[in-house]
């Protein structure tokens, strides 16, 4: 009797444990409700974003926290990178993230891309100095800048950028959930703190369905 008694103890404290958890998270604290929802790509999904920045400090701390995460999301979530273009080299390092990505080797280039701003000084401010250092890490140098440099590319940049300006997003890291929902590490509290308000967006968005 006495176990039994415990277990619903338990069982009661993990339930409202979890209710107060969610009930912390609410729209003009830790998230914003967007006023302007903005469409997705995949609307059988739920889609969350990442605006980051290769130079952006918080985005390289964010990474191992963030990396980990994405492995294990479900199905039924689409999360997608874009790069914040908000001039100079943010468009330069934006560029060549989405030519990595149109040449399907962005996710083997990632790190090290990330590595080569923050760890080894490396600022990789023309495509020229992007390229060497792909070369170094499989990537054809040739190939690598006819992809950044065509239209294509350029095309999906100026997308990005509409996409930033729909998002009203100032800085970077900043994650948005199925085009309704903005926050950042320090609006949630913390890097571990965003991904547990990511996932109670996603589950709402989720319940919502």
């Amino acid at each position: 009797m006495r176990k039994l008694v415990l277990s619903a103890l338990l069982v009661t404290a993990s339930l409202f444990g979890f209710s107060a958890s969610a009930a912390e998270f609410q729209a003009g604290k830790e998230y914003v409700e967007l006023k302007n929802p903005v469409p997705v790509a995949e609307p059988d999904k739920i889609e969350v974003v990442e605006l980051f920045w290769y130079g952006c400090p918080h985005c390289y701390q964010f990474e191992p926290v963030i990396n980990p995460w994405i492995k294990q999301l479900p199905d039924d979530v689409d999360f997608k990178r874009i790069p914040a273009m908000f001039g100079g080299v943010w468009n330069t390092h934006g560029q060549m993230f989405l030519a990595l990505e149109s040449m399907g080797v962005e996710q083997k280039v990632h790190d090290a891309v990330f590595n080569a701003y923050h760890r080894d000084g490396n600022k990789l401010d023309t495509p020229e100095k992007m390229a060497e250092l792909l070369k170094e890490q499989g990537v054809d140098k040739q190939a690598f800048l006819k992809a950044y440099n065509s239209f294509g590319v350029k095309s999906r940049a100026e997308q990005a950028k509409k996409l930033a300006m729909a998002y009203q997003i100032t800085g970077v890291p900043v994650m948005i959930v199925n085009g309704k929902y903005r926050f950042d590490i320090g609006s949630a509290g913390g890097p571990e703190r965003a991904l547990d308000v990511a996932d109670f967006l996603i589950e709402k968005e989720r319940a919502a369905r």
